[in-house]
């Protein structure tokens, strides 16, 4: 098509307290968007959020199986009933982070599978 952009679709916009229902924006790539407050139920497996402001947005019943953060705020995000696996967390402020009911098989901190240091704090305190 002609005069068609290259850049995409998602790049620098401003986009906070968008809904996203029911959308498959599976490989969707945001670059410098500002998402704080904005909702998805939606697939976003392999995309990619860029310099991206996600600041007490909301990830219900999604997968983002295989998505790629890179200097993202989620600060007061909340994600439920989703689906991360294979998902690389590098360099990131896990500071009050709450985790409850999760399947962690194969999760690791620093190269230690978390199911060690739970049995470990168990045998300790218990």
């Amino acid at each position: 098509m002609s005069g068609q952009c290259d850049k995409p679709p998602f790049d620098g916009q401003q986009m906070q307290g968008v809904r996203y229902q029911r959308a498959d924006m599976a490989g969707a790539d945001f670059d410098g968007v500002n998402l704080s407050g904005a909702r998805f139920y939606a697939v976003l497996t392999k995309a990619t959020f860029t310099d991206t402001n996600l600041s007490e947005a909301q990830f219900e019943d999604v997968s983002l199986a295989g998505a790629r953060f890179n200097n993202v705020t989620l600060s007061g995000a909340l994600i439920t009933d989703a689906n991360l696996s294979g998902v690389t967390l590098r360099g990131v402020s896990l500071a009050g982070v709450q985790i409850d009911d999760a399947d962690l098989t194969g999760m690791r901190v620093n190269g230690v599978l978390v199911t060690d240091l739970i049995l470990a704090y168990e045998e300790k305190t218990g």
